[in-house]
C-alpha cells in the first residue's frame, strides 16, 4: 500500500535559486524530447525510445550551448525524458490527449528526485546535486528544511518523489510504501435477542445488562419524581 505525503519546503535564497534551475532544466528537456519525437515521426514515421534519447541528451550536454545541463542532477533530466516518452505512450493508448510543450509561463515548475538517493530527516530533505563540492560545509546546500517536522519517515521505500512550485511555495510529494495487513474475510453473523431483564443476548452467548434496571438508575428516577 502506498500513501502519498505532501510537505512544504522552506529553502533559503541559494536553495530557492537551485530549485528553479532544476525545474527549468526539467521543462527544457521535456520539451526537447517532444521535439525530437515529432521530428523522428515526421521523417521516419517512428518514435524514439527513452534510452535512445538519453544517449542523445548525454552528447548534447557536451556541447558549449547546452553545457549548463551538466550542472543539473542527471536523474532530473533522465526522468524528464521518460515523462515525455510516457506522455506519448499514454496518448497512443487513448489514455490522454496529444502531448503539449510546457511553457515557462503556464506550466507548473517541478522536477523528479531519485527515489533511492533521496534522504529525509525529521526536519530536512536532501536534494541531490545542489552542492558540487563534497566538503561537509558545502553539503549543507543539499539539505532543504521541511515546514512540518517528522511527517516523512526515514529508512522506508519512497515512490516517485516530486518537487513542485505552486506559485508561492515549493512542496515535495512522495509516496511511502507500507505493508498492507491482509483482511480476513468472514461471513459469520451474530444473532441478537432484545429482552427486558437483559438489554441484549447475542448468539455468541454474550449478555448485555439493561442499565435501566440497575439500582443506580432507579435511585436517579426516584429523585426526579420528588
Amino acid at each position: 500500500m502506498i500513501k502519498t505525503i505532501r510537505v512544504m519546503l522552506l529553502p533559503n535564497n541559494k536553495q530557492n535559486t537551485k530549485l528553479f534551475q532544476y525545474a527549468d532544466a526539467a521543462r527544457f528537456v521535456y520539451n526537447w524530447t517532444l521535439g525530437r519525437e515529432q521530428e523522428s515521426y515526421k521523417e521516419k514515421k517512428e518514435f524514439l525510445t527513452d534510452s535512445v534519447l538519453r544517449k542523445e541528451l548525454t552528447q548534447l550536454k557536451k556541447t558549449e550551448e547546452f553545457a549548463w545541463l551538466s550542472n543539473i542532477s542527471n536523474n532530473v533530466t533522465k526522468q524528464a525524458v521518460k515523462d515525455a516518452c510516457d506522455a506519448y505512450k499514454r496518448f497512443f493508448k487513448g489514455l490522454s490527449g496529444f502531448p503539449k510543450f510546457k511553457s515557462k509561463r503556464h506550466s507548473v515548475p517541478g522536477f523528479y528526485q531519485d527515489n533511492i538517493k533521496i534522504k529525509f530527516t525529521d526536519t530536512h530533505v536532501k536534494i541531490e546535486g545542489f552542492a558540487s563540492s563534497k566538503k561537509k560545509n558545502k553539503q549543507k546546500l543539499n539539505w532543504v528544511k521541511l515546514a512540518e517536522h517528522c511527517r516523512i519517515p526515514d529508512g522506508v521505500k519512497y515512490s516517485n518523489p516530486r518537487i513542485k512550485y505552486d506559485g508561492l511555495d515549493w512542496y515535495i510529494t512522495v509516496g511511502i510504501e507500507y505493508e498492507k495487513c491482509p483482511a480476513v474475510p468472514s461471513d459469520e453473523g451474530i444473532g441478537i435477542d432484545l429482552g427486558i431483564k437483559d438489554l441484549a443476548i447475542c448468539s455468541d452467548k454474550k449478555k448485555y445488562e439493561n442499565i435501566n434496571k440497575t439500582q443506580k438508575v432507579k435511585k436517579l428516577e426516584k429523585r426526579k419524581r420528588r
